[in-house]
């Protein structure tokens, strides 16, 4: 099975549903046009790791995220989807989670590398084994490796997902845990 090498930006969880049933690819969602700097740094991380296409909604916001995003992190792909494509039904909103399939595939089409599907580097059992999936301290440990890893925070299950997708080896894995149980017996000793 082949997918998408580069993530996809797209504003909300509407667009990823859609996007994911017209192609097999990976999706990072901005959550709104007000782009934080945790968000433009995790997209500066996919752009060296995997590539990026930026597809956002041919209205106000989605170019104002297109123009912050091409600002922060130049190099990125965008894909375009004319406003008839996004508002198939003459009322209503307008945006990529209302496209037929066949229109965001021919927006994507010349802009992606596909690859074959790999297995995941880093697997569930790794988490439960790390302590990071429940139990005493999961959401400091979590929230420590989301910083030191620059992924971001994400609970148990989401966890799995993010490290996956920014293809998080199991060295830099490891490396992280270890600074991670580094900080977790300073603040012990330190009585935090």
């Amino acid at each position: 099975m082949r997918k998408i090498k580069e993530v996809i930006v797209v504003e909300g969880k509407d667009d990823t549903k859609r996007i994911k049933l017209a192609v097999k690819a990976d999706t990072l969602e901005t959550r709104g046009s007000a782009l934080s700097d945790e968000t433009l740094e995790q997209i500066a991380l996919l752009q060296e790791t995997r590539g990026v296409i930026v597809f956002t909604d041919p209205d106000f916001s989605g170019e104002k995220i297109r123009k912050i995003i091409t600002r922060e992190v130049p190099g990125v792909k965008h894909a375009f989807l004319s406003k008839k494509d996004a508002a198939p039904h003459a009322k209503g909103s307008l945006g990529v989670e209302h496209a037929s399939l066949a229109a965001i595939r021919e927006a994507l089409a010349h802009l992606y590398t596909e690859v074959a599907v790999d297995e995941p580097l880093i697997l569930r059992e790794d988490l439960i084994a790390a302590g990071l999936m429940s139990g005493a301290n999961a959401k400091k440990k979590r929230a420590l490796l989301g910083e030191i890893l620059k992924i971001g925070y994400t609970n148990g299950k989401q966890l799995y997902n993010r490290l996956n997708l920014f293809q998080i080896t199991p060295k830099q894995f490891g490396e992280a845990l270890q600074l991670v149980k580094q900080i977790m017996e300073d603040k012990k000793r330190d009585g935090q």
